[in-house]
């Protein structure tokens, strides 16, 4: 397999996991146009409504479970019918959404299970999303499939960072973009058409890899017969092999508890740097923003590092104590804010170490036939972190506000992240202990 067509396959899910995750934050920037009234070319929608929809990403996938069957379904029928498959879900959600918003609809729906009634234009817009929200992460476990498939041996690391840097670069654009476009041409549905349409784009490039996939796999057939070879067809009883690995379980909780240390920090991030910081509030919001563009850089560079020299677990230790000292200093009662921007270089660089060495070395502790399962497994667990942390650090918040002032110690909310870090160096110790019984190889290099 030439290093060229490596790359054009890389590029060519990239781009389309780059357009989903585009999609995935067009609305984001567009609370404004939604919430204002509709004398002023608003949609009306009150702040819970655009909560309930903003949470709709994910309904699907962790009441329904689909996200754990997508992965199933990814290593019984393969890469190429669950990529289109999830691209046909991605549009299909996209342009309902898209149909909800560009139409005016009366009347409301109360929910079940006492979830509250929210106009029909909300429920619609928020179904599309949700459906989205199933092809989405079923395309991202289906590309880092595609990775595994056509790295392995060679730049896997580099590869997988490389593919992240590019979904940064698409939230990245929708943050900047689509606020603009949707003001310029007079609607939000606008900016959600824009979306839908380069989701479309990505179903045509996602069909071009399929072509290339299918000639791969002819040219890599079994001499005697074009099927797979025995020990690489998925089997049911194969889950076993997963439930079972220590190993495995330990990547999960580990992923479980870093981005738990991430990801919830940042939609707490501005508002620590204006009350505990002292921070203008026009410029707090660019310091937490630093770490998402700093992993554009980041994490292809650290995945190149596994790729030349190995010591996958030792990354994962490093960038695992990073997050924890950075935390630590945070709860510390210091507010000098130079300080600050420091400790967001250092999460940072973290945010490059860990999911570099991370991704990467499933492939070494699970078999092929089972690794969509896997990556479904741990982004569905990971899920349910990124749901449930928000709430419970925004209690925490709560109960440390000044009701006179409105000021907040965020004191206990920082010692709670630096657990997670704590948490994290542990897993990760434990899991640099397994690498060494089981011989995964997670120290050496990938490229063989």
């Amino acid at each position: 397999m030439s290093k060229r067509m490596r790359f054009v396959t890389l590029v060519l899910v990239s781009l389309t996991m780059m357009f989903a995750y585009f999609f995935t934050d067009v609305m984001s920037p567009l609370e404004p146009l939604l919430t204002a009234s509709r004398e002023t070319g608003g949609l009306s929608w009150s702040s819970d409504e655009y909560g309930f929809f903003s949470g709709s990403y994910g309904f699907f996938n962790v009441f329904l479970l689909l996200l754990f069957f997508g992965g199933i379904v990814l290593d019984k029928f393969g890469i190429r019918f669950t990529g289109i498959l999830s691209s046909l879900l991605m549009l299909g959600g996209a342009l309902i959404k898209w149909w909800a918003l560009s139409s005016s609809f009366g009347g409301s729906v109360a929910l079940p299970f006492s979830l509250g009634v929210y106009s029909t234009q909300v429920v619609l817009a928020s179904f599309g999303f949700a459906l989205f929200g199933v092809g989405c992460e079923i395309a991202c476990i289906t590309a880092t499939k595609v990775i595994v498939k056509w790295f392995t041996g060679y730049e896997v690391g580099f590869a997988m960072g490389l593919q992240v840097a590019l979904a940064r670069i698409g939230t990245a654009a929708a943050l900047a973009f689509s606020l603009p476009f949707a003001q310029w041409l007079g609607a939000a549905y606008y900016s959600v058409g824009l979306g839908a349409a380069l989701l479309f784009g990505g179903l045509l490039l996602f069909l071009f890899y399929c072509v290339l996939d299918k000639r791969f796999d002819r040219e890599a057939a079994h001499a005697d017969s074009g099927e797979m070879p025995a020990e690489e067809v998925f089997h049911f009883s194969d889950l076993r092999l997963l439930l079972v690995s220590r190993g495995f379980w330990y990547i999960t909780l580990l992923c479980l508890m870093f981005y738990a240390g991430v990801f919830p920090f940042l939609k707490f991030a501005t508002k620590l740097m204006i009350f505990k910081y002292g921070i203008p509030e026009n410029m707090a919001g660019l310091i937490p923003a630093m770490l998402p563009f700093g992993t554009i850089f980041l994490t292809p560079l650290f995945g190149r590092i596994y790729d030349r020299y190995g010591r996958g677990a030792t990354l994962m230790i490093a960038g695992s104590v990073l997050l924890c000292a950075v935390h630590i200093v945070l709860a510390l009662p210091f507010s000098y804010w130079p300080l600050v921007i420091l400790m967001m270089v250092m999460l940072g660089v973290a945010f490059g170490m860990v999911p570099s060495a991370m991704w990467p070395s499933v492939p070494k502790i699970i078999p092929m036939k089972l690794l969509g399962t896997a990556y479904a497994l741990i982004f569905y667990i990971q899920n349910i972190g990124l749901s449930l942390v928000p709430i419970w650090i925004g209690k925490i918040n709560q109960q440390h506000t000044d009701p006179s002032t409105g000021m907040i110690d965020y004191t206990e909310s920082m010692t709670v992240f630096a657990l997670f870090g704590l948490l994290a160096i542990v897993i990760s110790l434990l899991l640099l202990r397994e690498d060494k019984i089981r011989g995964y190889g997670l120290e050496r290099r990938n490229i063989s």
